[in-house]
């Protein structure tokens, strides 16, 4: 039996990267020591390899042929990609991929009405690149699983299906991988923005802030029940959705205690960034 040995979730905005000098000093340091406590969080756990669940900016698939998940299974999982370098400043990364587990998780997470494919070769813009940067784990040496999501395109796996997702990813963990690995989980996206829509330059900062408490309550009932991805698109179009990601970590890992490690509203990063980290 394979264990969940570190379970977070961030925001992915490349304007924490790209822009970062445009917040305020302090806005800074709360982020930058959010990111750090994560990247500590992980390094410490000695994990085995680290699924990052973080959905798809249409880059690797078409509209009209878009999967609801995608594993990564390559050797190698590098990034970012060529087109997106100039706008998120962040380093070149090359990690090792853990192919044997992401073959696992694709055989056994694929059907129950969810379109699931395998890529050994994605290509990553800041969904993964941000989180990897930013937190160090793109040079600890540990392996990464990319599961890609959509999203984006309708139909979108909505909340309950990420959720239903993420507890099928929690019992293949527990019951597909072998005995002794140690698994961390990282949900990557969000929270409020609206990515060239009318409020493009504007954050929800009403709806981040009681998102984030919902999750400290940890009342994972009521968070499906008023979380709906129906509220997540009126926070911001084509953006706020990113948060499914979270759902599929927290489906995974049930019903656990969760610390808000930062929230910050910067207009010039065109996006609401917050941290979390459950107790597993």
């Amino acid at each position: 039996m394979a264990t969940i040995a570190t379970a977070v979730a961030s925001a992915h905005a490349p304007g924490v990267t790209g822009w970062f000098e445009k917040a305020s000093p302090e806005a800074q340091e709360s982020v930058g020591g959010a990111y750090r406590a994560l990247g500590e969080e992980i390094a410490a756990a000695g994990l085995d390899a680290l699924i990052i669940v973080a959905n798809d900016h249409i880059e690797n698939y078409p509209p009209h042929d878009y999967p609801d998940f995608a594993v990564g299974t390559g050797a190698r999982q590098s990034g970012p990609d060529e087109w997106f370098k100039p706008w998120l400043n962040v380093a070149d990364y090359d990690m090792p991929g853990q192919p044997d587990v992401a073959k696992t998780l694709f055989q056994h997470l694929s059907g129950n009405g969810l379109r699931v494919v395998e890529n050994d070769a994605l290509k990553f813009d800041d969904n993964i690149s941000v989180p990897v940067t930013l937190t160090g784990f793109a040079t600890q040496g540990t392996p990464l699983v990319p599961l890609i999501q959509n999203c984006t395109v309708p139909p979108v796996p909505d909340h309950n299906a990420s959720y239903q997702l993420g507890q099928r990813l929690g019992k293949i963990i527990a019951e597909e991988l072998p005995a002794d690995m140690k698994i961390g989980l990282y949900g990557s996206g969000g929270l409020s923005h609206e990515p060239g829509g009318p409020k493009y330059l504007s954050i929800d900062e009403e709806f981040d802030r009681w998102f984030l408490e919902l999750l400290a309550e940890g009342d994972h009932e009521k968070i499906l029940r008023e979380a709906t991805y129906e509220k997540l698109e009126r926070a911001g179009a084509g953006g706020t959705a990113e948060l499914l990601s979270w759902l599929v970590v927290m489906g995974a890992i049930g019903q656990r205690p969760c610390e808000v490690l930062c929230y910050e509203a910067i207009p010039d990063w065109r996006c609401g960034v917050g941290a979390v980290r459950w107790t597993v």
